[in-house]
């Protein structure tokens, strides 16, 4: 993963603001310590941290067409770069760069050319022949983008928070799927798949489909010229991930570079449930196996560092986020530069517990897009930017622009929870890989109940980070939060202590905005809290939340002392939905 930042049309082109430019974009250098670049044209200027994974040698960025009149930063992956080669037989490429092909598809096709890439990406292109320019972001937003303006009329592009805050008078969240392009002065959705609109879909469930969709979308990942591993925390994604993996990677071209031997890696607490199903599941299929230990103490000193590089204080985001944050660092000291990770299932195919009470395939479908839509302000962000703090890629198979439309097209009647039926979560999933005579994984690893990532590293985490968080935010503190904080104000001492944390490098109100706030109940959005009148006497976005559902659920009383109302607690696209509405209308006035 690589860090991009753009500036266009400053008011000063002395050398000290090039040399302030050059200063922001180090804050992206954990991004990408490999290189730095840079270009400038006029009052424009393009950087790049690069983290070499394809083609290391003679792909640093930024990137050019022929003459140089198109350059394009870029942070991402194009896995079909060498297919969208061969449609531009009429172009001399430079490097190796999977990302190159950006510049010349512009140039081949102009602005409409960003539904042919697959892949994830956020990049910044300029052509220098009228000064024009664009950028966009992957359909998801597994990479992330931030946008904002100047006072001297500069427009701004950068992949995290910190490097444009400072000095954007104003700044969003680059929605995903979207393109900008100065031409036509605003933004724009390119991508436009079948159940964006939300409507009820009738394909009837083919688990070969499923199955042959998923494994494509892994094989096409193996994409890399570095070694590699797979995040395994013995839940039902990731073991896939890694299944597939192990099935396929003897013929992968990485296999000629680094060996055929997979390596896995999981962390947890000693002895929680995560470390115990990844070491099985490792075993299973024969992998090179790292287990990784924190403690809550290890955990609580590295809450600042990890607020400071995801950018939230959305509370799941920086539960989950913390131990990914840590064993990112681990993986990388052991000379691994990408891996494979499982996100993006729960969301396509209602894996989260509270989905056992959806009431009918319309609010079920319904919800899965809803999740969808907001993925990149949570566990995108989080894979992305608790890795990318540590020079390690993080993908996402699941999230694959095929697959989706895949998984998504199905008559969401056969993801509904039918315990009648022996169906649980993810039913549809679990069917389609649970193969007799060559099985995936063991029956119980591929029929294990949910468990979400802050859950499994172990449960005493989120009873440490509360613990913490009470020792720290004294009850006056929260009688008068609505007054210090207003907006998405905190309505737990946790939410509290993360927020204070989260001011302190980023005071701006811009910045608290990006945040997306709404009750919840197990990461579930606001509308979908409504299923369960229970659900909103405990309004947590741990899986233990989901009263009657999790097998080690909160008691279903809460204590008179908790708030119903976590306004930012949440995974709920709710409030922020709107907020970024209005901003996208105000940037393409």
């Amino acid at each position: 993963m690589c860090g991009i930042l753009a500036v266009l049309g400053v008011g000063d082109v002395s050398l000290a603001k090039r040399s302030r430019i050059i200063e922001l974009s180090r804050r992206l250098r954990h991004r990408g310590p490999d290189w730095s670049g840079i270009h400038s044209f006029e009052d424009c200027y393009l950087a790049h941290q690069r983290l070499a994974i394809v083609d290391p040698t003679s792909g640093d960025q930024p990137l050019y067409n022929e003459d140089k009149t198109v350059v394009v930063t870029v942070n991402g992956e194009i896995y079909n770069h060498e297919e969208l080669k061969a449609k531009l037989k009429s172009h001399q490429f430079q490097t190796g760069s999977d990302c190159e092909v950006i510049a010349h598809l512009y140039e081949e096709y102009g602005e409409e050319f960003v539904d042919m890439l697959d892949g994830m990406f956020s990049f910044v292109l300029l052509d220098t022949r009228d000064k024009s320019f664009i950028a966009a972001r992957d359909a998801i937003g597994i990479c992330p983008l931030y946008m904002g303006w100047g006072l001297d009329g500069s427009v701004w592009f950068s992949s995290e928070m910190k490097a444009l805050s400072d000095d954007c008078e104003r700044f969003i969240s680059f929605p995903p799927g979207h393109l900008y392009s100065s031409k036509a002065g605003g933004l724009r959705r390119w991508y436009n798949p079948p159940w964006f609109s939300e409507s009820i879909p009738s394909t009837p469930y083919d688990p070969v489909l499923i199955r042959e969709s998923f494994e494509k979308a892994v094989i096409k990942r193996l994409m890399t010229d570095v070694p590699f591993g797979v995040l395994l925390s013995g839940g039902l994604d990731s073991s896939l991930v890694a299944s597939v993996v192990s099935r396929h990677l003897a013929e992968a071209k990485v296999a000629r570079q680094w060996g055929n031997q997979l390596h896995t890696f999981c962390i947890g607490l000693k002895g929680s449930p995560d470390l115990k199903a990844a070491k099985e599941v490792a075993d299973y299929l024969g992998t090179v196996h790292h287990e990784l230990h924190f403690t809550v103490q290890e955990g609580i000193d590295a809450l600042e560092e990890v607020i400071y590089h995801i950018e939230t204080y959305d509370v799941t985001t920086i539960r989950a986020s913390t131990p990914m944050f840590l064993m990112s660092r681990k993986i990388k000291s052991l000379g691994v530069k990408m891996v494979l990770s499982g996100e993006g299932s729960d969301e396509i195919f209602g894996g989260y517990l509270y989905f056992h009470k959806a009431p009918n395939k319309k609010e079920l479908h319904e919800e899965t897009c809803r999740k969808i839509k907001a993925l990149h302000l949570y566990d995108c962000l989080r894979a992305n930017k608790a890795t990318s703090a540590w020079g390690l890629e993080a993908r996402v198979p699941f999230l694959d622009k095929s697959f989706i439309n895949v998984a998504m097209d199905l008559d969401p009647e056969c993801k509904m929870i039918r315990r009648d039926l022996g169906r649980i979560e993810k039913w549809v999933l679990r069917n389609a890989f649970d193969d007799e005579e060559k099985p995936y994984l063991p029956k119980h690893i591929l029929y294990r109940q949910k468990e979400q990532f802050s859950d499994g590293v172990g449960y005493s985490w989120i009873d440490g980070l509360k613990d913490h968080a009470n020792a720290h935010v004294s009850d006056s503190m929260m009688t008068n939060a609505s007054f210090v904080y207003p907006d998405n104000t905190p309505t737990t001492k946790e939410a509290y202590y993360y927020r204070t944390v989260f001011e302190k490098f980023y005071p701006k109100n811009a910045a608290r905005l990006t945040v997306p706030g709404g009750p919840s109940v197990a990461c579930s959005t606001a509308k979908a809290v409504e299923w369960d009148t229970a659900w909103s006497k405990l309004l947590d976005p741990s899986g233990r939340a989901a009263l009657g559902v999790h097998d080690a659920a909160y008691k279903e009383k809460a204590p008179a002392s908790v708030d119903p109302a976590v306004d930012d607690v949440s995974c709920s696209p709710a409030h922020d939905v709107k907020r970024l509405k209005t901003a996208v209308s105000a940037a393409a006035v």
